[in-house]
């Protein structure tokens, strides 16, 4: 895989996640909770906008991004103007980070340890993405389950 297609790959999940985000009918249910729902979509939004600042700005695009990972998931009640803009924030993070990157440097390990063992950019770049597609998957189910 090359950096053009892992650019691909973020910019059309985050967009997903903006077409998500956007198709809530009450602002308010972005934020609710129920049962046995223990993250509303806004907190699980803030958490991929975290972990994308933190793996791939902070650690490949050395920006300056300081995460509060306990945050991401104790804030409410922000805009849904406010997430858009922040997932198009990330879109356009991502890209410049990216693409920077070689296609040697994708080879190299991951700058931290993440998992139990090192592995490549590239690895941790296509776990990024599999971890965004899967609570992008719950904020679907969430926005159908808690806006109909």
């Amino acid at each position: 895989m090359n950096k053009h297609e892992l650019i691909s790959f973020f910019e059309g999940e985050l967009n997903n996640l903006i077409t998500e985000i956007g198709l809530y009918k009450n602002e308010e249910n972005i934020w609710r909770i129920e049962k046995n729902i223990s993250n509303s979509a806004g907190n699980l939004t803030l958490h991929l906008i975290g972990n994308l600042n933190t793996f791939i700005g902070k650690e490949i695009g050395k920006t300056n991004y300081v995460r509060n990972r306990e945050l991401e998931f104790t804030q409410k009640n922000v805009s849904k103007i406010e997430l858009i803009n922040s997932i198009n924030s990330t879109i356009e993070m991502v890209k410049k980070s990216l693409i920077s990157i070689t296609n040697e440097e994708l080879k190299n390990d991951y700058p931290i340890l993440k998992f139990s063992k090192v592995k490549t950019n590239e690895y941790l770049l296509i776990h990024l993405i599999k971890h965004l597609t899967y609570h992008l998957g719950q904020i679907n189910y969430h926005r159908r389950l808690i806006d109909e």
